[in-house]
């Protein structure tokens, strides 16, 4: 008879872990324990609830639909105990304790740093931990107490707040050098025929170039000078400054190279405008450390309000006088 009394909490997270990284070793790892160890568990556990909760295989291992309902149940369980944990050491006048955030490369270069330091500067004895994740995954059930996305729809329990820049936009982008031996694009779809240096997210697709003029929208994946992954943005920008090929990326990471007059912004009025990033959560037994973050950025933001210049329309701060505008 399976005794489900016996059940060990330190099992129940190696079980949902294992799940989460898809396999043994990888958990292992993740939990600097032996492969071996981490199997034992997982037969402890299917003994002690009498049921196959893993398919292995020699190269994958997935879940049994009993194995399936139990992470899906399990996940937010462990993190409340987490959090509880954590509320409890937390407790006092002085804001202590981790902070795990899941992040998209697209705010590690300029976005999230000086915030972190801000932060700490408040802060001192918060730990943040940052994975840094480009595939779209569950950054709560990940194990994380917040995330970072963009434009992600929520579930009805989640709630998000901006962090950064309220709006974002992507930009075009070469070297003088580059544009003296090859010219600029007017269009768009001239991107085709020009040395493209494109971005690959990690679950294998090549990012798209999506340009917008008014009602008119493009959207294409021009062919390929050089690929990097995005996680290597920075290596990439050198190379557009190098002089290898045309850049499409965020405009924020541009913008010193165009007031260094490394890079010439190309097509200006195609540039695509976006939301900037969200942090999102689960309102619910929110850690102090959390809470304390939060309401930093809420005041962080009224502060840069406050002190902001005035943009007027039609301008882009920071952002020179481009090259190749696209006007009939």
């Amino acid at each position: 008879m399976p005794n489900s009394e016996h059940l060990a909490l330190d099992d129940l997270a190696v079980f949902l872990t294992v799940v989460r990284s898809g396999g043994f070793r990888a958990a292992a790892k993740q939990l600097n324990r032996a492969p071996s160890t981490i199997s034992e568990t997982i037969s402890r556990l299917e003994r002690e609830t009498g049921t196959p909760l893993l398919i292995r295989s020699t190269r994958s291992v997935r879940t049994t639909d009993a194995g399936g309902r139990l992470a899906e149940r399990l996940a937010p369980l462990l993190q409340d105990v987490r959090h509880s944990l954590e509320e409890v050491r937390e407790s006092g006048d002085t804001v202590r304790g981790p902070l795990r955030l899941n992040v998209p490369k697209a705010v590690m270069l300029d976005i999230l740093p000086p915030l972190l330091e801000r932060f700490l500067q408040r802060c001192p004895d918060v730990a943040p931990e940052i994975i840094v994740e480009d595939r779209f995954v569950d950054a709560i059930a990940a194990g994380c107490h917040a995330g970072i996305r963009y434009g992600e729809a929520l579930e009805s329990d989640m709630i998000s707040v901006p962090i950064g820049p309220a709006r974002q936009y992507s930009a075009l982008a070469a070297s003088p050098a580059y544009l003296e031996s090859r010219g600029a694009p007017q269009h768009p779809t001239d991107v085709m025929e020009h040395d493209c240096l494109l971005h690959r997210f990690s679950s294998g697709a090549l990012i798209p170039w999506e340009f917008e003029r008014g009602p008119d929208l493009v959207e294409l994946v021009p062919p390929a000078r050089l690929t990097l992954s995005a996680a290597a943005a920075e290596t990439l920008i050198g190379h557009a400054v190098s002089g290898l090929g045309l850049i499409h990326t965020f405009g924020n990471w541009l913008e010193p190279h165009f007031e260094a007059g490394r890079l010439v912004p190309l097509l200006r009025d195609w540039w695509q405008e976006f939301e900037g990033p969200r942090l999102y959560f689960y309102q619910r037994k929110m850690p102090p450390t959390l809470r304390a973050f939060i309401d930093f950025l809420s005041e962080d933001r009224r502060s840069n309000a406050a002190s902001a210049p005035t943009e007027q329309p039609g301008t882009r701060l920071n952002a020179p006088d481009q090259v190749g505008n696209g006007s009939p």
